[in-house]
């Protein structure tokens, strides 16, 4: 049985399992969810995961896994993504606690109504606003710190990159300009430098099934 990824289009969270799935060239099939129609809420997803959110996971044994940032710690297990020391572990740990409260809340929403679905942020531009001003903190924290870093762990790269560049390498489509954090843009270049990188644009099943 292959792992399983249930997906839709364009998310950075569901990039993060694709990519890691991608570079580490594990056999799975990739399942499209369309979250606009609804489909996540549907009963036969239900069935899959009662939730009802992507992306999730199916693994080999038949196993479940949801949240993006468990399943790059799955996937990394026994790979030259997951860091050999336990010290870097922690901080890879860190740095995706920072992701997902710091960054993802802000960034996500932003890009979704600006980039997305245009036509409905028209009415949400104060909200907009918010989130972006509300993600440079974190951004300001992260380019400092990849000011002395090719990469987010000494180490080298890792499952830590993987799940910070989710979302911070698409900062430009929720309305933050990348010049502030020349830091930032570097290592973005680093990471689509990586062996096997595949751009979000290219997560499709069609592409999938064509490769």
């Amino acid at each position: 049985m292959n792992i399983k990824l249930y997906a839709c289009l364009g998310s950075g969270n569901c990039f993060k399992a694709w990519i890691v799935l991608r570079q580490l060239d594990k056999p799975f099939e990739f399942q499209l969810i369309d979250v606009l129609a609804g489909e996540q809420k549907s009963a036969a997803f239900l069935e899959i995961n009662p939730l009802g959110v992507v992306p999730y996971m199916v693994t080999e044994t038949g196993e479940g896994i949801g949240e993006s940032n468990a399943m790059l710690w799955y996937l990394a297990e026994g790979t030259h993504l997951m860091p050999k020391k336990p010290e870097d572990r922690a901080k890879a740990l860190q740095w995706m606690f920072f992701e997902q409260s710091k960054l993802e809340p802000f960034i996500s929403p932003a890009r979704f109504f600006t980039t997305i679905v245009p036509e409905l942020g028209r009415e949400r531009g104060a909200d907009i606003a918010q989130w972006c001003e509300n993600a440079k903190p974190g951004l300001a924290r992260l380019d400092a710190h990849l000011k002395e870093s090719e990469f987010m762990l000494a180490s080298g790269y890792s499952l830590a990159d993987i799940s910070l560049f989710g979302y911070t390498h698409v900062i430009d489509e929720a309305g933050i300009a990348f010049q502030p954090y020349p830091n930032i843009a570097r290592w973005k270049s680093s990471v689509e430098a990586t062996p096997g990188f595949r751009p979000l644009s290219e997560m499709s099943p069609q592409l999938e099934a064509a490769a």
